[in-house]
């Protein structure tokens, strides 16, 4: 049976001479695989596959069948069209570790609408943003995908609950009995973050590059003590670097 569904491109590997399998986080059906035929080759036609490429969102008519493992596409084409994301290198670095967020958090084939919406979003945000925008999404980003995923932040940063305890995920009065948690300075960003709504609020909060990659690995560590098997993230030292820059 036919259907249709948005998606994003998480990932493509090659299969084959001309065919790639994709990893798509798709509107419908969550996390899927699908095998896409004939996309890979010289012949202009077959130029097709480049809109494969991850962080692109698509509009998909897809075959779904919830025995198989992978799927098959029947149509595809993008639902957005970017207009910086893939050529500035601040932003598409930005992207590639929303992304492999996305690839590492995503395990079953199950639907996350609110996820997906926000993800879909989050990446056409980027795409106009000004650089102190784009500076401070992954932060943003990082703590609703948390959100989104169970593992809220609770409570308030406040003079009388000024400690982040990542362990339990909450603010409090005093520093636990364990590493897991984040200082005054911190847990104030962190709750000035977390309660953004809108992009233009996120270019406000001023933070040098050290206390943001600082930031970003306690929030990753937060990630660890909440999902088991999150493995450690390959894009952070490279967006830190570009950032940087």
């Amino acid at each position: 049976m036919l259907h249709k569904t948005n998606g994003i491109v998480l990932r493509t590997v090659k299969y084959g001479d001309t065919s790639l399998i994709v990893s798509v986080f798709t509107e419908l059906f969550g996390l899927q695989s699908y095998i896409v035929n004939g996309v890979r080759s010289s012949k202009p036609k077959a130029a097709r596959g480049n809109l494969l490429q991850p962080g692109n969102i698509l509009e998909l008519v897809v075959y779904h069948q919830e025995i198989k493992n992978l799927q098959r596409i029947s149509e595809f084409k993008l639902g957005f069209i970017f207009n910086s994301l893939h050529f500035n290198i601040v932003k598409n670095t930005v992207a590639l570790y929303m992304i492999e967020l996305l690839q590492k958090t995503l395990k079953q084939p199950e639907q996350h609408l609110e996820l997906y919406y926000f993800a879909e979003n989050a990446l056409k945000v980027l795409d106009t943003a000004e650089m102190p925008i784009a500076a401070n999404l992954p932060l943003f980003f990082t703590l609703k995908v948390g959100e989104y995923l169970g593992f809220k932040l609770n409570g308030r940063f406040s003079e009388y609950t000024p400690y982040l305890d990542l362990q339990e995920g909450h603010y409090i009065d005093l520093p636990p009995h364990h590493i897991h948690h984040l200082d005054p300075a911190a847990s104030e960003l962190t709750d000035a973050i977390s309660q953004c709504t809108d992009a233009a609020q996120l270019g406000k909060i001023a933070m040098n590059k050290e206390r943001r990659r600082k930031l970003l690995y306690a929030y990753l560590e937060f990630f660890r003590l909440h999902l088991p098997d999150f493995v450690e993230m390959q894009s952070p030292p490279i967006l830190h670097d570009i950032l940087d820059a």
